[in-house]
């Protein structure tokens, strides 16, 4: 892909996606949110790969919507390409909720406005221990987007999603650990190497259970117990009848390492 603004690499079963505008904090430009959203589906669609990871380049992960656009008048985050359709931002958190393979946001420096949101979409948030996290909006007398609302409740509770929507605070990345709004804080060193370690134990898991699992924790604030009970005696059965089903208890007895297909 000819892309400006996004880099695409893809390794040992895990594609990176790398938010490539160092100079300006990885903040969103011209058609850097369709390249994401490009990337996303470009990750999505390769059976070969198992994890996405995304990150950014320099010394940010993201700085939201670059506010030299919004004041120029310039900006295409709320302009969808045909009339009625949902705007490029929206497209590319639903692609992330919606691609049946885990994605890991490896916060590398500040995340902010729609950075933060575009980190919070992900299934796993690893963070630098140089991160911010802020939902900065009301600061530039805007709301939050890219789901904001959304997941950030999910993570750290009403309350605390209300302060920092409301303040518009930003937090360290110690900060967020405590709340809840990441997994791990890493030295930020090792911030690729950490986050990679996650990615391929995951990646050398069977994926078609994944795919269930990452399906119904979205969906667990809909479940009451006998739902989800339901749920998984459907998941279970359609995954007694997958290969991988088969070579993972194989492996076991054999004592060596299972090698999953996706099938």
């Amino acid at each position: 892909m000819n892309w400006e603004y996004v880099l695409l690499d893809k390794k040992d079963k895990i594609a990176t996606i790398t938010l490539n505008r160092p100079e300006r904090y990885n903040a969103f430009a011209g058609r850097m949110r369709d390249e994401i959203l490009e990337a996303v589906e470009d990750a999505s669609a390769d059976p070969e790969i198992r994890v996405i990871v995304i990150t950014g380049a320099g010394k940010a992960f993201c700085a939201g919507g670059d506010v030299n656009e919004f004041v120029s008048g310039t900006t295409q985050a709320l302009s969808p390409t045909i009339s009625n359709e949902r705007p490029t931002m929206c497209k590319v958190v639903l692609a992330i909720n919606s691609v049946e393979k885990p994605v890991i946001a490896a916060v590398n420096g500040v995340a902010v406005g729609g950075g933060c949101n575009l980190a919070l979409s992900c299934d796993i948030i690893i963070a630098s221990e140089r991160a911010r996290f802020g939902q900065v909006f009301v600061r530039r007398g805007a709301h939050p987007d890219w789901g904001g609302i959304y997941f950030l409740p999910r993570l750290v509770g009403y309350a605390k999603a209300a302060e920092l929507i409301f303040t518009g605070d930003i937090i360290d990345a110690q900060e967020a650990l405590k709340i809840g709004m990441v997994n791990r804080v890493v030295p930020h060193d090792d911030l690729m190497k950490v986050t990679y370690e996650i990615a391929d134990r995951i990646a050398r898991n069977a994926p078609i259970p994944i795919a269930f699992a990452k399906r119904g924790l979205q969906n667990f604030y809909k479940m009451d117990l006998p739902l989800a009970l339901d749920y998984e005696t459907y998941v279970i059965e359609k995954v007694r009848q997958s290969e991988d089903f088969m070579e993972g208890f194989k492996a076991f007895l054999e004592k060596r390492e299972p090698v999953f297909k996706g099938k």
